[in-house]
């Protein structure tokens, strides 16, 4: 899609659009949801290339990951719904998505580790010649595994985000790129009561691309606005943490499995492309550009989990900023002013969680009550 498309809300939407702060895979998951089901929405981004959805490598792993308690149930259901979820975003757009079930072997130094893992009941256990098996030259290091046959990935930065930014411009979704969202104007609430007292939103205040500033009227938006969420709304508690990443192009078919080592992983494309990521730097701030030492770092991940991949060719090298709270969960539903809802937080989990996001997000929107406690337990007053 050409920055900058806007399409006409469909006859069947309605005229109050939900306003979607932010236009990363979050915010285009949910905006996209909320016109299928009927309700108009206009996404303000200032820059979407920025977005995580962009820089992550796509995997689909609560259970490599080794979550646990509600995160664990939250990502389970979210995987449960993502051929679904594909399946529609492929429809409305005419774009493959690049969703692949293959798998995703976790592996470690001893056999105690292995069993120690959180989710290790949720995993095949590998012994050193059943990962060799899986992985066709893993390190010699590695003496045990887990495999997650039911975890997979998707090609999240050739083709998941184009493709629903499509279907979100097929669906009737507004855009309003390279705006800047400058602050929230709230009035107070009308109808107080019990569950929701003080203010209620009014309008946003924003920066179009041309330097213009206006007040944009609202009743209803969506703070999907990533690792960037709290210079919205101070005191929220997202913060960044810097990931660097690399890919490089190996044989087609060299490895099938995603391997999800201590502190480096390895996603495998279908053309043979192979991700590789990520550092983890939270004392980075928003500092931009790739740094000697994370390369270093990614390095020897590749060393020790892949030997054989050292000699393949560099394709790409970047950097992105994962939306990061003090649990790493995200906040879901209901945000501290009347109107304004929460989709952010989401860590390194941002595309496993999209799906269920933007179900439960759009879903209380609109009204419907059945999440079974998750939205809940994501709630941002956890942290209050």
């Amino acid at each position: 899609m050409p920055t900058g498309t806007s399409a006409e809300p469909g006859p069947d939407l309605d005229t109050n659009p939900v306003l979607i702060l932010g236009g990363g895979l979050i915010g285009l998951a949910l905006a996209h949801e909320l016109v299928r089901q009927g309700r108009a929405a206009t996404v303000l981004s200032r820059r979407r290339s920025e977005a995580a959805g962009f820089v992550a490598a796509g995997m689909l792993a609560p259970h490599a990951e080794g979550l646990n308690g509600r995160l664990l149930e939250l990502g389970q259901r979210s995987l449960e719904r993502i051929p679904a979820w594909v399946a529609r975003i492929e429809a409305d757009s005419g774009l493959a998505c690049g969703l692949r079930i293959c798998g995703i072997v976790v592996p470690f130094a001893s056999a105690a580790e292995r069993d120690a893992y959180p989710t290790a009941a949720q995993g095949e256990r590998l012994d050193r010649s059943g990962l060799e098996r899986e992985i066709t030259g893993i390190g010699p290091t590695w003496r045990a595994g887990l495999l997650f046959p039911q975890d997979g990935q998707i090609d999240n930065r050739r083709r998941l985000m184009r493709a629903l930014e499509r279907a979100c411009v097929h669906q009737g979704v507004r855009f309003e790129e390279g705006c800047e969202v400058l602050g929230l104007v709230t009035e107070p609430q009308r109808q107080q009561t019990c569950e929701a007292p003080g203010e209620q939103l009014a309008a946003v205040r924003l920066r179009r691309a041309d330097g213009q500033e206006l007040t944009l009227p609202c009743r209803e938006a969506v703070l999907c606005g990533g690792a960037w969420s709290s210079q919205l709304l101070p005191g929220l508690p997202v913060f960044p943490v810097k990931g660097q990443m690399l890919s490089l192009q190996g044989p087609i078919g060299a490895l099938s499995r995603v391997v999800f080592g201590p502190g480096t992983y390895l996603v495998p494309r279908e053309d043979g492309l192979l991700v590789v990521g990520a550092t983890n730097e939270p004392e980075a701030g928003f500092g931009e550009g790739l740094t000697p030492a994370g390369q270093r770092q990614l390095q020897a991940g590749i060393d020790a989990l892949l030997p054989t991949a050292t000699g393949w060719p560099p394709m790409e090298r970047w950097w992105g900023f994962r939306p990061c709270t003090p649990d790493q969960a995200p906040l879901l539903g209901k945000g501290p002013i009347g109107g304004l809802w929460l989709a952010t937080g989401h860590h390194r989990n941002g595309v496993l969680l999209a799906a269920i996001s933007a179900e439960l997000v759009a879903g209380a929107i609109l009204g419907q009550q059945s999440n079974n406690g998750l939205l809940e337990a994501f709630h941002w007053s956890r942290f209050a």
